[in-house]
Order: C-alpha cells, then sequence, then structure tokens
C-alpha cells in the first residue's frame, strides 16, 4: 500500500490524527481524549483535538505518566504499520534519557498498594485499628 507521508515544511495535519497515524494510540477517538485532558502540548501549550501538527514541531505527550518529547518529521493520514509510524517523528535525546530513568524507576519502586485485593479480612481490620486506634 501507498502511504502518502509528506515531508515539506507546511505540511500540516489534525494532531489528534497525527497521533494515531505515528502509533501513540490506539484509536483516534482515545487520541483525541489524550489532547482534550491536556496530556499533549505543541511547542508547551496545551492544545485541542482540532489543531494542526506542521512538520517541524515539537510534541509533548504524555501515555501513563511516560513523557515522550518529539518532533515531527512527517505527516501521513492514514495509519501504517510501525516501521511507517517510526519515520513520522524523532524522540529527543532528552526526552529518550528522561524515559529511561523512569523505566528504572518503576522496576525499583513496587506501588504499597499492590499487594492489596479487595476488603481487608477480619484479622486485617482487627490489626488496623489496633495501630489507627480505632475501638
Amino acid at each position: 500500500m501507498n502511504y502518502r507521508i509528506s515531508t515539506e515544511p507546511g505540511a500540516k495535519l489534525r494532531i489528534d490524527k497525527w497521533l494515531w497515524a505515528a502509533r501513540f494510540f490506539k484509536t483516534r477517538s482515545l487520541a483525541a481524549d489524550a489532547v482534550e485532558k491536556g496530556r499533549v502540548r505543541i511547542g508547551g501549550a496545551t492544545v485541542k483535538p482540532a489543531k494542526d501538527v506542521r512538520v517541524g514541531d515539537l510534541v509533548e505527550v504524555e501515555i501513563e505518566r511516560y513523557v515522550w518529547q518529539v518532533e515531527v518529521l512527517g505527516v501521513c493520514d492514514v495509519r501504517g504499520p510501525a516501521s511507517v509510524a517510526q519515520t513520522l517523528y524523532a524522540e529527543t535525546e532528552q526526552s529518550k534519557v528522561k524515559r529511561q530513568a523512569e523505566q528504572e524507576r518503576r522496576k525499583t519502586y513496587h506501588e504499597p498498594a499492590a499487594g492489596l485485593h479487595g476488603r481487608p479480612t477480619k484479622r486485617d481490620r482487627r490489626t488496623i485499628d489496633r495501630f489507627s486506634g480505632g475501638d
């Protein structure tokens, strides 16, 4: 299939469509939702889903607390395979370092509540009450 990727400086595309085509989000509605919630910034400013992104823009995308800082290299209005999608952007070195640091932090840090499942048992409740001073 022929993927029309435009790399000209004036090329533009809606940000939600570009995020979907660049495979940051699985669906266009998820991309639009992330933009609405302020998790996507173009040049440091939050935008709306209909905002055009242009070749050369710096886009920040926050996905599950990972922040991707990418430069737009091309626009394509159809979603292609990952190999094609990766040609639409280039991640900055600073962004790569931050993401790797966050990955390392997640490997070593465990969420305290991760071991808890459901409601406390009767025994757990008594222990909690004993420590919290409850009757």
